[in-house]
């Protein structure tokens, strides 16, 4: 969308942008994690953006996750119910007939209790998505009338066989009444809540006709939240995604990152030979600075792992992300044993916790940002642990 040239006035745009929403929080970036963490609960107060969030962040990875079925308002209501800063509400698909709504994949036999229904039997098939065959329902194959006689489950219940107690309890919600209930929400509260929404697969989408960022944006500023100051965070695995939102939008802008060897699948399409190894030097990472405020990195890219899945070396990656304006918002830390890094687990069962506190304090310590969290109410304790110590 739009020429070299095009590309180039909003990458200054953006630039720009960035240094106005940091504000505060930018100052804050140079400090030592301690230093950091102990401004937590006044960073930003009484300015707008990025810079009114408490730092290190708390983010409700598809709500609460932990105790609830994932981007259901239950897990919504129930993370900022535990004190989560932002709700990640929600991972953005669509329908047949063009609706935005919030599930963790398009693939919902995972998710919802499509299986049960066999009006949709039929609708079961196998597709490829970014490169790989998966079998069950998507999305794009209903509409949002049919979508709404779904009910949401569990989609992990080996690791959480507590929360199957609340399957098929809420309805898939889309983004625009997340929209509406962030604003009630926001009402209720007395406080500003933010949240979190990602372009799910745009690349696989957008070649079907359903393309994510013109829907997002329309949204957003029809709900008046496509500003710089706006409280919404808008993410995305796919670095052209996030361009052409930055394109369509003024909001903060964020790009996820999966394993070093991993390509991001908009590469692939386009044939760009680059891995995300190559996006987290210091001239990938200022490339993304040009047209984003942060990068949201799996956890084994702050610090790595041995072989048998304990924790190794810290990596470069926060201060050569800091150098550049860019926050860190690292993804996903989880109570559960097999989540942990080897020496935080307490036994062998799937469903126990380990030592989750301890995870999130050598985190902490790197001098991230922030965290997305299965469990708001651990990681707002783990922070003021370590604020306090």
């Amino acid at each position: 969308m739009g020429s070299q040239d095009a590309h180039t006035d909003g990458t200054g745009r953006r630039a720009l942008l960035g240094a106005a929403m940091l504000g505060a929080g930018g100052a804050v970036l140079g400090l030592s994690g301690t230093a950091r963490a102990a401004t937590a609960g006044s960073a930003g107060h009484g300015k707008g953006g990025l810079g009114s969030l408490p730092v290190p962040t708390v983010i409700g990875h598809r709500g609460a996750s932990g105790y609830r079925p994932e981007h259901t308002f239950g897990s919504y209501q129930l993370a900022l119910d535990l004190g989560a800063d932002i709700v990640e509400a929600g991972d953005l698909v669509p329908t047949r007939d063009g609706h935005l709504v919030c599930r963790h994949e398009p693939e919902i036999g995972g998710t919802t209790d499509v299986a049960d229904h066999e009006e949709f039997a039929d609708r079961r098939t196998t597709k490829v998505l970014d490169g790989v065959s998966v079998t069950g329902w998507f999305t794009e194959d209903f509409t949002l009338a049919e979508l709404k006689t779904l009910r949401a489950i569990e989609r992990i219940p080996a690791n959480r066989p507590h929360n199957t107690l609340y399957n098929g309890r809420w309805e898939i919600p889309t983004f625009e009444e997340v929209l509406k209930w962030q604003d009630e929400q926001t009402r209720r509260r007395g406080k500003q809540v933010w949240i979190y929404p990602e372009t799910k697969h745009p690349t696989y989408f957008r070649k079907l006709g359903l393309g994510l960022e013109e829907r997002v944006a329309k949204l957003l500023h029809k709900h008046g939240k496509d500003r710089r100051n706006s409280p919404v965070i808008l993410q995305s695995f796919e670095p052209t995604s996030i361009q052409r939102l930055n394109k369509l939008v003024d909001n903060p802008l964020v790009v996820l990152l999966s394993a070093a060897n991993t390509r991001p699948f908009d590469f692939v399409e386009t044939g760009d030979p680059r891995t995300v190894a190559d996006l987290i030097t210091p001239k990938g990472l200022r490339e993304i600075a040009g047209y984003a405020q942060g990068i949201g990195p799996t956890l084994d890219l702050v610090i790595t792992k041995k072989a048998d899945g304990s924790l190794d070396k810290e990596t470069t990656l926060v201060a050569d992300a800091h150098k550049v304006g860019l926050i860190l918002h690292p993804y996903t830390m989880r109570n559960e044993n097999p989540f942990l890094p080897a020496e935080y687990r307490k036994g062998t069962d799937a469903d126990a916790y380990g030592d989750a506190f301890g995870a999130f304090r050598r985190y902490f310590a790197t001098g991230i940002d922030g965290v997305f969290t299965d469990n708001p109410d651990t990681g707002v304790l783990a922070r003021q642990d370590f604020v306090n110590r």
